[in-house]
């Protein structure tokens, strides 16, 4: 399976189950697209008839062109068979290990952000603290479930974390006193709105924290029109100049300031570019996910503005680059060399099984997004998993999983997408949230443009 598209003048073509990308010429683009559909002379013929006033164009090198798309395909590099769709299903009687926990440290937020999925931080439920000893017992959980792996990892989440400050620290003290004997090394994250940011939290934020994510909507009239405190201000003019201390003090790395975009502002490069100039060069930008009759909800009307976003979005990060401003765009990350293993490309998140939300009660749930849904709670940190049977599902929770992806071309980029999504979407963890489909696939070509722009440039 290939899928080839056109961007920014390239003229790309992905192999979908080895990775291998090819960036060639509109004839050889033209012969790929038609190969497993026509012989060589019906090739040769219709490349002859739309080519054949072109001087660099003749019938010996459109023979070529095919004896090196046929090397290719004896290389495994294009046309290659999918040699991993009946293993998947074995993924289910998989051993897993958990190697991360997202800390509710406090369900309750100084902030009274309208698209939050939590409820301001509440997650439909009563406002909590999670007390030292629930942290300290969902660390010790987290250690003893996870096998022989050395890194795990703890964001601190909310709701606002900083309102619970002295726990996280003091979580944080009782990790650094126990990894060492029990053999594994903490990685933390904190996750914040910054209205609490303070040279205590940054000194300590910056010694401890593996990664922060600071949320900023970008401009000021995107970001205060969502984001307002409890007494309905908006909160841009507060957190701005703390982010960009903090970010100073970080020496500008390990971090990224997360934004999210609504039907508001489907222009949504304008408040990146914003944050960009602003100093920030770690970005990243989420769409909301809520109910569709929603005033900011995205709707199919905006998918065609969102799409030529992303291209303006990889188009400008290309122009930066040469001017030697760059910035980082979570999304365009990958890695078409090496990657993630292609365990990890099938299987995704590991939500449910690796990865597990704790509450400030210490309820186990699949991921943050499912918090407060009864139905998906799993169990304690004192008991562990009991509700095995919904643990199963997210087992099966794959790239090959979901009838709707196993035409997909991105499928092996997104492991079949977000369980919760999903669910929200679908019904099911193992349905589809097909808008947000559209979105990745959209992602995804341009990342690959990117990196195909870079390399062409590097030599």
């Amino acid at each position: 399976m290939i899928h080839s598209y056109q961007l920014n003048g390239y003229h790309i073509v992905l192999d979908v189950c080895s990775g291998s990308v090819h960036v060639v010429d509109e004839v050889a683009f033209d012969i790929i697209n038609l190969y497993e559909n026509a012989s060589a002379d019906e090739i040769v013929s219709k490349m002859m008839e739309k080519y054949g006033e072109r001087e660099d164009v003749d019938e010996a090198e459109i023979r070529e062109c095919l004896a090196d798309i046929e090397e290719l395909k004896a290389e495994g590099k294009l046309f290659t068979e999918d040699i991993y769709a009946g293993q998947a299903f074995d993924l289910k009687n998989r051993k897993t290990d958990v190697k991360a926990l997202c800390l509710h440290v406090a369900h309750t937020c100084n902030l009274t952000c309208e698209y939050c999925f939590a409820s301001q931080g509440k997650y439909h439920g009563d406002r909590a603290l999670m007390s030292f000893e629930v942290g300290k017992r969902a660390l010790d959980f987290l250690i003893e479930n996870s096998g022989s792996r050395r890194n795990l990892e703890v964001d601190f989440f909310g709701g606002e974390p900083l309102m619970n400050w002295e726990v996280v620290k003091d979580l944080v003290a009782y990790a650094r006193s126990v990894e060492k004997e029990a053999g594994k090394n903490f990685r933390f994250t904190l996750t914040t709105n910054g209205l609490l940011l303070n040279e205590e939290v940054m000194d300590f934020a910056n010694r401890e924290m593996h990664n922060v994510v600071l949320s900023l909507d970008g401009l000021p009239e995107t970001h205060n029109r969502l984001r307002k405190t409890i007494s309905g201000q908006g909160s841009y003019e507060i957190i701005v100049p703390k982010f960009q201390e903090f970010v100073k003090r970080r020496g500008n790395r390990n971090y990224y300031v997360r934004g999210t975009f609504t039907h508001n502002n489907v222009e949504f490069t304008k408040d990146l570019f914003h944050m960009a100039d602003l100093g920030f060069t770690e970005l990243s930008m989420e769409p909301v996910v809520c109910a569709p009759g929603e005033p900011y909800a995205l709707t199919e009307e905006d998918l065609p503005v969102l799409f030529r976003q992303y291209e303006i979005l990889a188009e400008e990060m290309l122009k930066r680059e040469k001017e030697g401003r760059p910035f980082t765009f979570y999304h365009y990350m990958i890695d078409l060399e090496h990657g993630p293993c292609i365990y990890k490309r099938i299987s995704g998140c590991g939500s449910g099984t690796e990865y597990l939300a704790v509450t400030p009660w210490g309820e186990l749930y699949p991921c943050h997004q499912f918090v407060g849904d009864s139905k998906y709670s799993l169990g304690d940190v004192w008991k562990g998993i009991e509700n095995r049977e919904r643990q199963e599902e997210f087992k099966l929770c794959n790239a090959y999983a979901r009838p709707e992806c196993r035409d997909c071309w991105a499928r092996l980029y997104c492991s079949g997408g977000c369980a919760a999504n999903a669910y929200h979407a679908a019904g099911s963890v193992l349905g589809t949230y097909e808008y947000g489909c559209e979105l990745f696939r959209k992602r995804m070509e341009c990342a690959i443009m990117l990196q195909a722009a870079r390399n062409s440039a590097a030599g």
